[in-house]
């Protein structure tokens, strides 16, 4: 089977295109491409491919096990869209390993430019009893925590090492207000960053290429099938549509960062177009018959975070559509486990109160977290006889598990697992609000972050995490440090399918904290 298709990337026009013929021959041969796969289904993939010049570029798609079925597609790198493309490849197989290929064809420069190469894997049919190992990790280059001279991220090391399907990038994948100088936070010799914090869609694409710069973490986007989420530094700290303007320099007063952070996560990521909202960030992954993921977007439609939370006026982090959707999934997925991709945690408070709020789900000590809409999404689980579900997140820049019981008269068992950071300024905080009847398991964090000495002791605090499924539903969850060393594990059976779960809910009334709940 062979296919041809033409496509042409695009974005805001905010720099002029640069022609072949302006170049200079060392620019040409400086022609390396990064590329990932990403929001990977059972018959496509999204394939994205970064140059430093413009040109057309040739693609090829082929299954590891049958090479002459190959897909042939052809694109350009121009320069208003940062020298990216971003095109989709349908018709593949379900279940199958892909090797591909990106290549300039103009043939521009003294020396010819290597074809980029990558593999990734189909996701399996909605019914299969597959396995499916996926890591995940945040914090990436953030509070002067960044690429090392000698090691780089040396957290992808063990990642790679791992191998493992999927990776999900759980946001601040960049401090876009951030800056990374020749000394680190730990007294480390770093690669400086070139530039300032981001206040335009030029500036927010040199951070991406930044961190992109990291040899490591380009080898893992070319061998995973990468999923993409943001949280709040690939804009601005703490930010919703209500609260993303600064007012001191360089930044401009009143004007809105949301709008280029957005597009500049959209154009440098592997991320699917939904055809009706494109620049709808939140999606959903099945992989075979035990595992959905539901990709959460906690940014783009929040409310303020100072704002009460309140049963009169109930806060939401997600936005009607999205939670409408949340709760769609829980309802109607087939899926033996979900588990819910949140950026930031459950019950750890974050954001800086008194005035600015909280910045996620938890209450605490303030009364304007986001802690009712997260009651709503788990009332529905109950409702729609779900017995488990399992979050993983991340922000906090230190690493815990935590069980929740979240009502006293209802079966459901929540797991939450907090990793983090990659590489970025390590964090500690010791209190999580009760609300939702928490548990912590394990926690990896530093009694006095400011204590710490150096890198060598920081790095200690570097984490990814880890979710194997294996073909029985059993789930192995690990969180792991610099060195791929596990520093916590637990595994988990298969749930109680929902179905028989609802059938064997006894009916009753109860409160949940301050919200009532009628179960059927």
């Amino acid at each position: 089977m062979t296919s041809l298709i033409r496509l042409i990337a695009s974005a805001a026009v905010l720099a002029a295109p640069l022609a072949a013929a302006e170049m200079t021959a060392s620019e040409a041969d400086n022609a390396v491409l990064t590329i990932a796969a990403g929001d990977v289904g059972t018959d496509n993939a999204v394939l994205w491919v970064q140059g430093q010049r413009a040109g057309p570029l040739l693609l090829e798609v082929r299954p590891e096990e049958a090479a002459s079925q190959v897909h042939r597609l052809e694109a350009d790198l121009v320069g208003t869209a940062d020298f990216t493309a971003k095109l989709t490849v349908a018709g593949l197989a379900p279940g199958t390993a892909y090797r591909w290929q990106a290549r300039f064809a103009d043939g521009i420069g003294a020396t010819a430019a290597p074809a980029a190469e990558g593999r990734f894997e189909t996701a399996p049919p909605p019914d299969a009893p597959a396995g499916v190992h996926l890591v995940w990790g945040a914090d990436l280059a953030g509070q002067n925590v960044c690429r090392d001279a000698a090691r780089g991220f040396e957290i992808f090391d063990p990642i790679n090492a791992a191998a493992p399907t999927l990776f999900i990038g759980l946001g601040d994948m960049i401090y876009a207000d951030g800056a990374c100088r020749a000394e680190g936070r730990y007294g480390n010799a770093q690669i400086p960053k070139e530039f300032g914090v981001a206040t335009d869609l030029n500036g927010f694409r040199a951070h991406w290429r930044y961190s992109r710069g990291d040899p490591g973490l380009r080898r893992l986007l070319a061998s995973t099938a990468y999923y993409a989420v943001w949280d709040d530094h690939e804009v601005v700290n703490d930010f919703g549509p209500l609260h993303d303007t600064r007012e001191e320099p360089p930044y401009r007063t009143g004007e809105h960062l949301l709008p280029a952070g957005l597009a500049a996560m959209l154009e440098q990521n592997p991320i699917a177009e939904h055809p009706l909202t494109p620049k709808r960030l939140y999606r959903a992954v099945q992989w075979g018959r035990h595992l959905e993921l539901l990709l959460l977007d906690t940014r783009q439609y929040r409310d303020a975070n100072a704002a009460p939370d309140s049963p009169s006026r109930q806060k939401t982090m997600l936005g009607r559509e999205q939670l409408t959707w949340v709760e769609d999934r829980l309802e109607r997925s087939a899926a033996t486990r979900i588990v819910i991709v949140s950026s930031v945690p459950m019950s750890i408070p974050t954001g800086w109160p008194p005035g600015r709020g909280r910045d996620g789900w938890a209450d605490f000590d303030e009364p304007n977290g986001f802690e009712l809409e997260l009651r709503e999404i788990l009332r529905h689980a109950v409702a729609v006889g779900r017995r488990e579900l399992v979050f993983i997140t991340a922000d906090v820049h230190f690493s815990a598990a935590f069980r929740y019981r979240p009502f006293p008269n209802a079966d459901l068992t929540v797991h939450e697992f907090v990793v983090g950071p990659l590489s970025a300024g390590v964090g500690s905080n010791d209190d999580f609000d009760p609300s939702l009847r928490p548990e912590r398991l394990f926690l990896h964090a530093p009694p006095d972050p400011k204590a710490l000495s150096g890198y060598q002791e920081a790095r200690r605090f570097f984490a990814f995490g880890e979710l194997r499924v294996d073909p029985t539903g059993v789930l192995h969850a690990a969180l792991r440090g610099v060195d791929g060393q596990a520093l916590f594990a637990l595994t988990l059976p298969p749930p109680v399918p929902p179905a028989q779960a609802l059938a064997q809910t006894h009916s009753g009334s109860y409160i949940g904290g301050h919200d009532r709940m009628v179960v059927p």
